[in-house]
């Protein structure tokens, strides 16, 4: 996609000590405590990190993060800062990118990060195969109505993205995006037995998580690693313990 294009235009608010990053619109694309940048502040964040669960508590600083959609860094500045993974955010708005540098601690000149200001749907087609062992997106316009990118051939991608074991989570909050049509192409391209779906939030945002061959684990193992999570980046805002009580696995009846 040309860069040429022009972009939607960036603008911030704050109240009670957060941070809100917007695309010309009442609607949030991010936000962030101004005082403790590496918390996650909103729920569905902090769900879409549910992703964790299903990697072994050993591998947690093991290979490279994704995201897909920069909004306002939270997922950035968690998996480089805090999992201290080499990260790969990819954006297409450069105004996003900039306000981030400049309002939302994005870091600026480290190694273990690459930003690519791209359409998403390119980068990732040119993307080397099972070259992330994270994969987080959150693609919204403007008008936060459906996820920008949403078709088969986009979820076949991310698949193939992933490496043995990687792990994929999607935000599909949207006033008009069918959320069953989405689940069902996640479910065609990863599996439905590696498919997994949270309660949606009070907003409605619903995350889906997704897996290349790493399964659900038993109780006893969920519980091992929800509470190492909570050891570690529970004063973050990561209630792992709660995510259990969430995720039910993907059904395709409706």
């Amino acid at each position: 996609m040309s860069s040429e294009l022009p972009f939607t235009p960036v603008t911030l608010s704050e109240f009670d000590g957060v941070r809100y990053l917007h695309l010309d619109s009442i609607w949030v694309q991010g936000a962030m405590r101004v005082r403790r940048p590496q918390e996650v502040v909103l729920v569905y964040i902090q769900r879409m990190l549910a992703s964790l669960l299903w990697r072994p508590t050993a591998a947690l600083s093991q290979g490279r993060a994704v995201q897909l959609g920069l909004g306002a860094g939270a997922l950035t500045r968690f998996t480089l800062k805090a999992l201290k993974l080499p990260t790969t955010v990819v954006e297409i708005n450069p105004m996003v990118v900039d306000v981030n540098r400049l309002r939302f601690h994005l870091p600026v000149g480290d190694p273990k990060l690459d930003v690519v200001v791209a359409d998403a749907g390119d980068w990732l087609a040119a993307a080397e195969p099972g070259s992330a062992s994270l994969l987080h997106v959150d693609l919204y316009d403007h008008e936060a109505a459906a996820p920008v990118l949403d078709d088969a051939g986009f979820y076949a991608g991310c698949h193939r993205l992933l490496d043995e074991g990687g792990v994929f989570a999607v935000n599909l909050f949207g006033r008009d995006a069918s959320f069953t049509d989405s689940a069902a192409r996640i479910a065609q391209a990863f599996g439905a037995a590696n498919t997994w779906v949270l309660r949606a939030t009070r907003e409605g945002n619903t995350v889906v998580v997704a897996t290349r061959g790493a399964p659900w684990p038993d109780r006893d193992e969920r519980l091992r690693r929800a509470d190492a999570i909570e050891a570690c980046f529970g004063t973050l805002g990561l209630p792992a313990r709660k995510w259990l009580r969430l995720i039910r696995p993907y059904d395709p009846t409706p």
